[in-house]
């Protein structure tokens, strides 16, 4: 009788913590939606998702290993206007939007561009950088002169990003990568044809980086980069444009574009 007590007992437990955690990922995933600005200020910090490899909008410095970059710099700023610490999450790109919706982190600061297909699925904030996408091969290569030279070429690219897309519809074979600093690096080892991405970060490694490459053809597609989070979150939304909005009013957002790439970039 008292080992039949002690099973029944030993199975209740069980059975109430199955019912109420189910799995982690799911349990995470339900807090962060509708009160996720609620949770943000409960913990005093804002988890952030971002790469750390791409430059110069998010790496590590060489000197100290601190996670720099515009943003960073964009992000640690919104995130103490909202009163709370930025802890970021350093995550391969192909990885992080789904982070994003599972509730690994809060909002993702990583050049994320405004699309479609993604307002479906995320809640955006306002922009706060305004690009263009560029063209890099080897400097010896002068086959690919632009966009219409690109079908059956081997581009090196971040698949789900907007320029693995476009290098894609263009009719490039997608060679994937988990970041841009190893695609141009193939690029430059002339193991792939071609990597497209954005051209104020293409314009820093040319400058940064001793590597034989080139930009070719003329800026595409205009694209503005903003802060995805979580989708039914407006209140957090709402608090990080009011963040932005002050940054643009005082000159911060600007003094933090100049002092990465030496104009605004955070304006059309």
């Amino acid at each position: 009788m008292k080992r039949w007590m002690i099973a029944i007992g030993m199975i209740i437990p069980l059975l109430v913590l199955g019912a109420c955690g189910g799995g982690g990922g799911e349990q995470e995933g339900a807090k962060n939606t509708g009160n996720l600005l609620s949770d943000i200020k409960k913990r005093g910090e804002i988890r952030i998702g971002t790469e750390g490899t791409y430059r110069p909008f998010s790496f590590r410095e060489k000197k100290n290993n601190k996670l720099t970059g515009y943003d960073i710099d964009v992000a640690r700023e919104v995130a103490r206007r909202m009163g709370v610490k930025a802890k970021f999450v350093e995550t391969p790109w192909d990885s992080m939007l789904t982070g994003l919706s599972t509730g690994r982190f809060d909002m993702v600061a990583n050049q994320v561009g405004i699309k479609k297909e993604r307002k479906e699925k995320f809640d955006f904030s306002q922009p706060y950088s305004v690009s263009y996408a560029a063209i890099v091969v080897h400097k010896d290569n002068n086959d690919i002169k632009g966009i219409g030279d690109v079908k059956g070429k081997r581009a090196a690219q971040t698949p789900t990003s907007n320029y693995g897309e476009m290098a894609q519809k263009a009719g490039a074979e997608i060679v994937s990568y988990e970041d841009m600093m190893t695609a141009m690096q193939d690029v430059a080892a002339k193991r792939a044809d071609l990597s497209m991405n954005d051209r104020l970060a293409v314009a820093e490694m040319l400058k940064t980086r001793d590597l034989p490459l080139k930009k070719v053809g003329k800026p595409m597609e205009k694209s503005e980069s903003a802060f995805p989070v979580p989708k039914g979150n407006e209140d957090l939304v709402k608090e990080i444009n009011k963040a932005l909005d002050g940054m643009r009013k005082d000159g911060t957002l600007t003094k933090i574009s100049k002092k990465w790439f030496g104009e605004d970039v955070s304006k059309p």
